[in-house]
């Protein structure tokens, strides 16, 4: 055979007695395409979870370790204007136990929290219907309803306090108009607890309408249609068609709203503060409107007493989710209703 121009024709001579020598670029494209594919199944597995760890890292820092050292402070008597915190076991939650005003901040907090939550959800829902059908101006609509929302607390219970005056408020005004007398709202147990009941109603109901909104949205219009040309009124197709379709909202809705209820501080707090600083902590001169969570800060920031109120904190969390519990049941009996 003869050689190329230019240079020798080379062959790879193979081995005596053994296979063909392999040409090395196969053997390097396998080890490159190895190590590609190791990378890209840890990319896989481990992205995840670096992609949600700055969460749980800031949620451990500043959410279980606070409540595992609350836990910690309950068996102390923990008090700042004293250096020693002897171990002291389950006392405090002996002591709270057999307090009655924490029995009497308890039933406040769930009154205030019923007359809030429940009319409150409902009303949304209401609302959010209205918003579903056809109408003009919808997104001023649904922009109004998130002004409560987004205004100053400070603002709106000082506000809804000179409504509900005694003398000069204009619920009480418009009641005397009436015939049926002037009410001493914040004197009251039940006055007062529909008082911020209603304060809670104003600043949240359209929050909620919006979270209702936007869930019927993704309901199709066909199925409106349908029981709009079966002859099928406004209300059936919300109690037969929306409700149903919006279930898991709904549950949200009420579990949000019944852990914000069993937390409610400002309300009441700014609330007694129009009648003196001393009844703005105690939630009135009788106790009448103090929450769980008014409860907790007076025996904390007031009294200094850490120990008593880091047991009184971890009574309300166990409460919380025991209501929250209930709560997710009943409505999911009550799914079991419309769906039947």
């Amino acid at each position: 055979m003869a050689s190329p121009p230019g240079g020798s024709l080379r062959t790879a001579a193979p081995s005596p007695g053994g296979p063909p020598a392999a040409s090395p670029a196969p053997a390097r494209a396998r080890a490159a395409s190895g190590r590609g594919s190791t990378l890209h199944r840890l990319d896989l597995n481990v992205s995840p979870y670096a992609y949600v760890a700055p969460f749980f890292l800031l949620f451990a820092a500043f959410g279980v370790f606070p409540l595992v050292y609350t836990a910690w402070v309950s068996l102390h008597d923990w008090n700042l204007l004293s250096s020693d915190n002897p171990f002291v076991g389950l006392d405090n939650y002996a002591a709270l136990f057999a307090d009655g005003y924490f029995w009497n901040a308890a039933f406040n907090t769930l009154s205030i929290g019923v007359l809030s939550a429940v009319p409150q959800l409902l009303l949304a829902l209401v609302l959010a219907h209205l918003l579903n059908r056809p109408l003009r101006a919808q997104t001023l609509f649904r922009i109004t309803l998130l002004l409560p929302n987004v205004t100053s607390v400070v603002a709106a219970v000082v506000i809804f306090s000179q409504l509900f005056g005694r003398d000069f408020g204009l619920v009480n005004m418009v009641l005397d108009w009436l015939g049926a007398g002037r009410i001493d709202w914040q004197a009251g147990v039940a006055s007062s607890h529909v008082a911020i009941a209603v304060m809670i109603m104003w600043r949240w109901t359209g929050y909620n309408a919006l979270i209702y909104l936007a869930a019927m949205q993704a309901v199709p219009r066909e199925i409106y249609e349908a029981a709009t040309l079966d002859g099928a009124s406004s209300l059936r197709q919300l109690w037969g068609i929306t409700l149903p379709m919006i279930r898991p909202t709904v549950v949200f809705t009420v579990i949000v709203t019944t852990i914000g209820s069993m937390q409610i501080i400002a309300e009441p707090l700014l609330f007694g503060a129009q009648v003196s600083n001393g009844a703005a902590v105690t939630g009135g001169t009788d106790r009448q409107f103090q929450t769980l969570a008014l409860y907790l800060y007076e025996k904390g920031f007031r009294s200094f007493e850490f120990g008593y109120a880091s047991a009184a904190a971890w009574v309300m969390f166990l409460l919380v989710v025991v209501v929250v519990g209930v709560n997710y049941l009943v409505v999911r009996r009550m799914r079991g209703g419309l769906d039947a």
